[in-house]
């Protein structure tokens, strides 16, 4: 038969088991991504907890301005070293055996936070936190990818930064409300019903079929589309390409740059980039650095910031299975080169002295249009695009440097930011006007369009 003619057949055959006449409706699937985000919310909570806590742990521990950068820095760096890892600990011991590991992490790194008496303490908790905060990025989306129907599984995966985005403004505004210490031990919360919550759901069943657990794939797979569901061609599938995949050597590093999977890789890896070195850590850390100079009220700014991205990251994912991924990407970047060039507007006219009553109103316009841009596709789909182009058997090594490359661009973005803005404060946005135009070429060009298909289905598209 030609893979032509195969497609077709199995195409109505998996949507029949979808969208029969009245089907079950997936709720292990509902509830195991629940359970899954809860981790995206503790990342939120770790990423948003430094700058309510900035001045209270600073007074308290008499940190000096470099002790308090260490302090912050070390969450990226511990979300690197989760990056490089989390790949081989979600293939070693699962997807919920990965999550696990990171939710214990956090813990961990909140509980030394909380009873910290001085700078050691500190250090040791935020770069725990870090580390956790890194696994969750890598492993939640593809958990979430695994086990969601292919209907709907952009939407799903997009809950991942909806719930990042919300755990930031959470963190943001009950840390103006509670003391440092009490901050970080809500920040338990979240990793507690993560942990607790796994015990709850199935695993991968990808990732079961993968390790040669027959039985508990069927399990698995049955749990998640419900009692009534014909489930026999959605695993005849998934064991089809497993199989496949087991003739072909157990992947190593140097294995992500063979001809086979180098498209795969081109697409993770330069979304990552792109998402990361068009700016948007060095504007999120610094945004009300960037309204203070420009003269708007930094509190108001701050939280008409917080508001927008989780309105329009939330309003974002109905859309995403309808819309598609690239689409989503190519509408993102388009906003992200137009806020960048108002903002650069704005200080353009502050530096030559011109307009000066229209340079707050720029700067907030162009800054929110930044962010509402980001939050509606650069946010997310580079995490769902990278879910769903990696063949399952370099899944694990090419997400976690896919992460680490993530994490190494937001470190660098962050770093030098006010490097950048002390050189020329126009001129950096500039920089992340042009990077944003490369990256819709980069779309346009490279990244195929996922909506509506297995993985099985995109993984004989992208790596034929």
């Amino acid at each position: 038969m030609s893979k032509a003619k195969s497609d077709a057949v199995r195409e109505p055959l998996v949507d029949k088991n979808m969208a029969g006449s009245k089907p079950d409706q997936p709720w292990m699937v509902y509830l195991s991504t629940f359970v899954a985000v809860c981790g995206s919310f503790a990342f939120g909570s770790c990423a948003g907890y430094s700058s309510p806590a900035q001045a209270a742990i600073r007074n308290v521990l008499s940190l000096t301005i470099a002790e308090f950068s260490l302090f912050g820095s070390l969450l990226t760096f511990g979300a690197m070293i989760g990056a490089i890892t989390s790949g081989p600990i979600a293939d070693l011991v699962g997807r919920k055996g990965a999550m696990r590991v990171s939710s214990a992490f956090c813990v961990v790194g909140w509980l030394a936070i909380f009873f910290a008496k001085g700078v050691v303490a500190l250090d040791l908790g935020r770069l725990a936190t870090g580390y956790g905060m890194g696994a969750f990025s890598y492993v939640v989306p593809i958990f979430i990818a695994e086990i969601a129907p292919k209907t709907f599984r952009g939407a799903l995966t997009t809950l991942n930064q909806i719930l990042i985005c919300t755990g930031v403004s959470v963190s943001f505004i009950i840390g103006t409300l509670v003391t440092w210490r009490v901050l970080a031990l809500i920040g338990i919360i979240p990793c507690a019903a993560s942990f607790l919550g796994l015990f709850f759901i199935p695993e991968s069943p990808r990732w079961l079929a993968k390790m040669g657990r027959d039985t508990e794939f069927e399990a698995a797979l049955r749990k998640l589309r419900g009692k009534k569901a014909d489930i026999s061609q959605e695993a005849a599938e998934i064991q089809d390409y497993i199989e496949t995949l087991e003739r072909l050597p157990k992947a190593k590093m140097l294995d992500l740059f063979q001809r086979r999977y180098i498209r795969s890789v081109l697409i993770a890896f330069g979304l990552m980039v792109f998402q990361q070195f068009g700016g948007i850590n060095g504007i999120c850390f610094y945004t009300s650095s960037i309204f203070e100079q420009a003269g708007f009220p930094t509190r108001l700014g701050m939280i008409i910031y917080a508001v927008l991205q989780v309105v329009i990251t939330a309003l974002n994912a109905p859309i995403v299975d309808r819309a598609g991924r690239k689409p989503l990407l190519l509408v993102s970047a388009t906003g992200l080169v137009i806020g960048c060039l108002i903002a650069a507007v704005s200080f353009y006219l502050k530096v030559h002295d011109m307009a000066r009553e229209a340079v707050p109103v720029l700067a907030v316009v162009g800054i929110m249009v930044y962010i509402g841009s980001f939050s509606a596709g650069m946010g997310a789909m580079p995490w769902v695009v990278m879910s769903e182009v990696f063949p399952i058997n370099i899944k694990g090594v090419a997400g976690g440097m896919a992460t680490l490359v993530n994490w190494f661009g937001a470190w660098a973005v962050s770093y030098t930011f006010n490097f950048l803005m002390s050189w020329s404060s126009y001129g950096t946005f500039l920089i992340y006007a042009a990077i944003n135009v490369l990256a819709i070429v980069f779309i346009i060009a490279i990244v195929p369009e996922t909506k509506g298909k297995t993985l099985e289905q995109i993984q004989a598209v992208v790596n034929p």
